[in-house]
C-alpha cells in the first residue's frame, strides 16, 4: 500500500462548509443560531432538557466540577486506565484525584473498584467510558447514591455508544462529551454538558460566560471563565450531528472489519464489550502479548509506522505519571503497556483494514 494510513483524521459527511459559511456570513460568529440548534440537537437526542455547548471537553468538566462545587481537599474517584483530564482538572481546584483501577477485559472503572476508594472526603464519581466501551453505570450509579456522591460521565469518546439500550451520557447526574479533532462528532475543538438537573444547568451557564447574569451588563453573579464555543464551530456541529446516523455505521463497519480480521488470533485480545454494550468505537484498540510480540508495544508501533501505518499507544497508567500522587493500579499499568489503538479512520475500507492487519501479524515472532 502506498499511501500512509492515519490513525484518525477529521471527515465531513454533508453540509459542513455550507453551515460554516452561513455562521461567517451572519456576523454572528461568537454566538449565534448555531449553538442553540446543537444544543436542542442534544437535548433531543437524549431526551434530556438541558444541554450546554463548552469550548472543549475538559472546560465541559471544569464546568461539572464548579457546578458540584469542588473544593480543595476533596476527592473525585476517577480510573487508573483512561485519558487524564478529569484527573488533571480535579489538581487545578485542590482536590485529590483518586485512581481506582480497571477491569483488565473491558478497560472500564468498576462500581467495585470505585467502592473500595470511597472516604468521606469523597465527592465525585468520574467514570469514563474508554474507546467507546460504556462503563456498568447501573452498579456505579448505586454506589454513588449508596453514598450521596456525584457521579459525572466522561462521554467523550462514547458518543452514540449504548448501554441496556440508553445512550452512555444519560445515567449521571451530569455528562461530558467532547468535540476534539479526532472525535465521533468534531467542531475542531469543542464540547457538551447534559444534564437532567436544572439547577445544575443554570449555574453552568453562568460560569460558562464570566459569570454574567443578563448580556450587555457588567454584573459578574460569580467569578465566571469563557468557556463558550463559537456559532461557526457549532455550525460544523451541526452538519455532522445531522449525518449521525452515516457515522454511527461506519464506524460499526470499521468495528467489524477488524473483528473480521482479528477475532480469531489466540495471541491478541481485544477489547471486550458485555452483552448489554452496544458501542460505537471511537478507536479500535487491542492488547499485544508480549509471548508472540517480544519487541514490545512501543518498538511494534514504530515497525508500524515503517509500513505506513500510524497508530497509538494505550493511555499511561496513571502511577507512572508524577504529576499525581504514589498509587497502586497494576491492572492500568499492564493494559497502559501493552494497549496499541489501530487506525480509526471511520471511512476506512476493507482493503485497508487487511493491510493494516496483515502488517500487524507478520510483526509476530
Amino acid at each position: 500500500m502506498n499511501e500512509r494510513i492515519s490513525w484518525v483524521q477529521p471527515y465531513f459527511w454533508g453540509n459542513e462548509i455550507a453551515y460554516v459559511n452561513d455562521a461567517v456570513k451572519s456576523t454572528w460568529i461568537s454566538g449565534g443560531s448555531y449553538i442553540k440548534k446543537l444544543e436542542d440537537s442534544f437535548s433531543d437526542l437524549f431526551n434530556i432538557n438541558n444541554s450546554i455547548t463548552t469550548s472543549n471537553g475538559t472546560t465541559s468538566i471544569h464546568l461539572a466540577y464548579l457546578a458540584v462545587g469542588i473544593k480543595p481537599g476533596d476527592e473525585i474517584i476517577v480510573p487508573g486506565f483512561a485519558f487524564m483530564a478529569a484527573a488533571n482538572i480535579a489538581l487545578h481546584f485542590g482536590a485529590k484525584p483518586i485512581f481506582a483501577d480497571v477491569d483488565p477485559k473491558t478497560w472500564n472503572i468498576t462500581a467495585s473498584e470505585i467502592e473500595k476508594k470511597i472516604t468521606k472526603k469523597t465527592k465525585a464519581i468520574v467514570p469514563v467510558h474508554t474507546y467507546g466501551n460504556v462503563c456498568d453505570m447501573d452498579e456505579i450509579m448505586n454506589i454513588a447514591n449508596k453514598y450521596n456522591i456525584w457521579v459525572i460521565e466522561d462521554v467523550a469518546e462514547a458518543l452514540f455508544s449504548k448501554y441496556k439500550d440508553k445512550y452512555a451520557g444519560t445515567f449521571g447526574h451530569l455528562s461530558s462529551f467532547s468535540f476534539q479533532a479526532t472525535k465521533t462528532i468534531t467542531t475542531g475543538e469543542g464540547g457538551m454538558l447534559i444534564t437532567a438537573n436544572k439547577e445544575l444547568s443554570d449555574k453552568m451557564k453562568l460560569y460558562r460566560s464570566h459569570g454574567l447574569s443578563e448580556r450587555g451588563k457588567y454584573w459578574h453573579e460569580v467569578p465566571g471563565h469563557n468557556f463558550r464555543l463559537t456559532n461557526m464551530q457549532a455550525a460544523l456541529g451541526v452538519a455532522q450531528f445531522e449525518k449521525r446516523n452515516d457515522i454511527i455505521a461506519a464506524r460499526k463497519n470499521m468495528h467489524n472489519l477488524y473483528l473480521k480480521n482479528l477475532k480469531n488470533i489466540d495471541e491478541i485480545e481485544l477489547q471486550y464489550f458485555e452483552p448489554n454494550i452496544n458501542p460505537v468505537l471511537w478507536a479500535f484498540a487491542l492488547k499485544i502479548s508480549k509471548k508472540v510480540f517480544p519487541q514490545g508495544r512501543d518498538i511494534l508501533i514504530e515497525q508500524l509506522k515503517e509500513a505506513g501505518i500510524e497508530t497509538r499507544p494505550g493511555f499511561i497508567a496513571s502511577s507512572r505519571l508524577k504529576i499525581f500522587h504514589t498509587h497502586n493500579v497494576p491492572v492500568s499499568e499492564m493494559l497502559g503497556d501493552a494497549v496499541i489503538s489501530l487506525p480509526s479512520v471511520p471511512t476506512l475500507n476493507e482493503e485497508k483494514i487487511y493491510f493494516i492487519c496483515n502488517q500487524l501479524l507478520k510483526l509476530k515472532k
